[in-house]
């Protein structure tokens, strides 16, 4: 598929995705947004896709929203009734959260491979990710603050589930930068690269692993894990045994036995 302002590679089962605004650090323009979630969608249709790799073009992973689109909300909301204009935009960062949801939403696991610039919009992308690695020159911000605004699209959600509140009110109130030593510290990342070419070797590295997996129990276990980060553990424990009843019973369970007692490799199909 064709897209303008991403670069999608697919290899073999995992899909490479990679923002492709280069010369503009990547910034999420109105295309960005609309493309992202179309992307997303896609790779939780495809069936030969069981793992995807999130990256940037150039030399950032990507540095927030394009400012141009930030000046220009006022007019794509214009209206001569202050309730309606309000309402339109409501339904506007609903739909930018949603695009950032779409992460979430795809079935498949997402590894975030970041390099350079993850600010703002970007960060918010990247902690929809299932997780992320950095390389050694990676800078993350919340940086919605700087520009007068309450980050809107999911930052003050995911992040003190990843880093805990105190870190992500730090982050969020003050709007300062976090080096890829301090994100690996506070454990906004999962693993720490000398380079962008190594972080994303990694994360290749790691998906295909994922890709080599039951895509049911993959695609499960992601179900599983957003689910008990929002629920109480009794709610959690019903809904994996409800789960469980239904695709336990499967070929890739009885696949999976076989090749542990054959000393082989497990083939699962699509």
């Amino acid at each position: 598929m064709q897209w303008q302002t991403f670069s999608v590679e697919q290899q073999d089962k995992v899909a490479l995705v990679r923002f492709n605004r280069a010369d503009k650090a990547n910034a999420l323009n109105q295309a960005m947004w609309l493309e992202l979630q179309a992307v997303m969608e896609w790779a939780d249709a495809e069936p030969t896709v069981r793992a995807v790799v999130l990256a940037g073009q150039g030399r950032h992973f990507c540095s927030g929203i394009d400012l141009a689109m930030l000046m220009g909300i006022q007019s794509e909301i214009a209206d001569d009734c202050e309730g309606r204009k309000r309402e339109k935009l409501r339904r506007l960062i609903l739909q930018l959260q949603d695009t950032v949801s779409s992460l979430e939403h795809c079935r498949k696991p997402v590894v975030a491979a970041i390099h350079g610039a993850c600010l703002g919009g970007g960060l918010d992308i990247a902690l929809a990710a299932d997780f992320r690695f950095a390389a050694a020159d990676a800078v993350f911000g919340v940086r919605e603050v700087d520009i007068g605004m309450v980050a809107d699209v999911g930052t003050l959600q995911r992040l003190p589930g990843v880093v805990g509140q105190g870190m992500a009110r730090e982050m969020a109130l003050t709007g300062r930068d976090v080096g890829a030593e301090e994100a690996l510290a506070i454990r906004l990342v999962n693993r720490l690269l000398p380079d962008a070419d190594s972080v994303l070797a990694a994360a290749l590295e790691t998906a295909r692993l994922m890709a080599g997996k039951s895509p049911l129990a993959v695609r499960g276990s992601k179900e599983m894990l957003n689910y008990a980060r929002d629920h109480s553990v009794a709610d959690s424990l019903n809904h994996v045994a409800t789960w469980n009843a239904a695709m336990l019973l499967s070929e890739d369970i009885q696949q999976a036995g076989m090749a542990m007692m054959t000393r082989q490799t497990a083939t699962f199909r699509d």
